[in-house]
């Protein structure tokens, strides 16, 4: 490893500060026209924050609204519009950017590339992301208000709304063609541009899990783009796509839109597995158990993923057969999901564990999503999933996944990989407050939500029956916690921003041996034949 460490860049200075000094980009300049790669990743994830605060509030906003029965102060339309933007802003304006502002820092630095393949194509995917934010925001203030269809914009209800749906579907294809540019970054940088030595079966488990990723995103996101191009031209150019009256048939849209939609999922949550298995062997002193098994089930997930989007359909009269088929396609899904939690365990048994922020988040991850896991199991299974389908067991379910799988998922790598990114340490007795806060309240905002669904409350309604009174005010009160929560990692990412705190050493971790922390950007030539020592 010395000839790796030999040429170590200790964290605290930054290899493009020198440029902006004698170049062009100096003040905006430099984050406008940004072709760095840590710059472009750093936009993206203060733009991903912003959006998760957009669409927390809209969620605190519902919550408000179900803290009692009766209508308090949003009339369902309202109600239902905030459902949408909600998901919608939180799905394509601040998962999935957060995930590509992580590749964009950490890929480089994690193959020793010296930038991502594509510098200019990597600002103007990033550019196209406040567009995207500013269509989804403005569509509130247009007449008749924001898509009240649900983030699904399902068919026929979508073909009636106002001009607010078109703002949806324009920024749906801008943020699209954002996701396709990043995606084809990533692949071209991640097969062509390793270090010399650097073969596809040394690289970190993330470069593994985005590679992956990326090949999903090109896979769907033209799929969600035909879907919303034949909504629009129903909307406005007289076809028939999808409008019963007229020969078309709704239930085609349920099937396009579900071919992207589950893929999609994996979309957000593979990314989390290659931090979760970066984070656990660096706080546990060991290497990843299994290694080559995690690439094999990060791929196995990726390609049955598209095998399985009819279980979001169980209610449309699916034949018996196809029931049967989705059912069992999707319960074979657990099986390498559950090769991962395993070996996630295996890496930390009898190893020597420290508790850091980053490895409670991980922890956090594998407890509370592979929770999310089960419930998604149990959803799998026809019969059940038609009784307790569009009530709030769904809900809890994908909450458990997307927030406690992707945002926590998230949380572990901002607090592992912040150090490298600021030069400073992080205060750990914030980040611990946050994890024991975000982890506490978020079973208390979501676990209620299965006693609902069970009992029957559909999901958005802005209104519901007096028996589901105390769980929905306990529901209330922890999303409010949550929401309060994330304040706390602001402040802690504002601190180190600001340098504040202890400078960061070499090795912020000690005995962590991942191999970003040894290689700076670009890549002295080694072969990486040796392993790095355990302390």
């Amino acid at each position: 490893m010395s000839s790796v460490t030999a040429g170590h860049v200790p964290p605290t200075t930054h290899d493009h500060d020198h440029e902006h000094h004698h170049g062009p980009e100096k003040g905006w300049r430099r984050w406008v026209f940004a072709t760095n790669h840590k710059d472009i990743g750093t936009m993206y994830l203060v733009f991903s924050f912003a959006m998760l605060l957009e669409g927390g509030v809209l969620a605190l906003l519902l919550r408000t609204e179900l803290f009692a029965p009766g209508l308090q102060f949003f009339q369902p339309e309202l109600f239902n519009q905030f459902t949408t933007m909600h998901g919608l802003i939180m799905i394509f304006g601040s998962i999935m950017p957060a995930f590509v502002g992580f590749a964009n820092w950490m890929i480089p630095l994690q193959i020793g590339a010296s930038d991502m393949a594509f510098a200019r194509m990597n600002n103007f995917s990033f550019w196209l992301l406040p567009i995207g934010a500013i269509l989804f925001t403005v569509s509130f203030f247009v007449p008749g208000g924001a898509n009240a269809a649900g983030w699904t914009m399902y068919a026929p209800l979508s073909l009636q709304m106002g001009p607010g749906m078109d703002f949806t579907i324009f920024a749906v294809h801008i943020l699209g063609a954002s996701s396709i540019m990043g995606a084809i970054n990533i692949i071209v940088t991640v097969l062509n541009m390793r270090a010399p030595g650097m073969t596809l079966m040394k690289m970190p488990l993330f470069c593994w899990t985005w590679l992956i990723t990326a090949y999903l995103l090109l896979a769907i996101m033209p799929v969600l783009a035909a879907a919303v191009t034949m909504l629009l031209t129903d909307r406005h150019f007289g076809t028939a796509f999808f409008n019963a009256a007229a020969g078309g048939d709704p239930v085609l849209y349920q099937h396009i839109f579900w071919f992207f939609g589950h893929p999609e999922v994996y979309v957000m949550i593979l990314p989390a597995f290659g931090i979760i298995s970066s984070v656990v062997p660096a706080f546990a002193r060991k290497p990843l158990f299994g290694y080559a098994s995690m690439v094999y089930a990060t791929a196995a997930i990726a390609i049955l993923s598209f095998l399985v989007w009819a279980h979001h359909m169980f209610a449309t009269g699916l034949g018996t057969t196809s029931q049967l088929y989705f059912m069992y396609a999707t319960m074979l899904i657990s099986i390498p999901t559950g090769v991962k939690v395993f070996n996630w365990v295996a890496t930390m048994w009898r190893g020597a564990l420290t508790f850091e922020t980053p490895m409670l988040f991980a922890i956090g991850f594998i407890f509370v999503f592979t929770l999310g896991g089960f419930t998604g199991l149990i959803l799998a299974v026809a019969p059940i999933d038609i009784q307790v389908h569009d009530t709030y067991y769904v809900i809890a379910h994908f909450h458990y996944v997307m927030v406690a799988g992707s945002l926590f998922g998230m949380y572990s790598g901002a607090y592992y990989w912040l150090p490298k990114w600021t030069g400073v340490m992080y205060d750990e007795k914030l980040g611990k407050m946050h994890f024991w806060s975000s982890m506490i309240s978020f079973n208390i905002t979501f676990f209620p939500m299965h006693f609902l669904g069970l009992a029957g409350m559909p999901r958005r309604y802005a209104d519901y029956a007096a028996q589901f009174t105390d769980f929905n005010m306990i529901a209330t009160i922890g999303a409010f916690w949550f929401g309060i929560s994330q304040l706390i990692f602001l402040w802690l990412v504002i601190k180190a921003a600001r340098k504040i705190g202890e400078p960061a050493p070499a090795q912020p971790w000690e005995g962590a041996t991942g191999l970003e922390w040894s290689v700076p950007s670009p890549a002295p030539f080694h072969t990486f034949e040796t392993p790095p020592v355990v302390k």
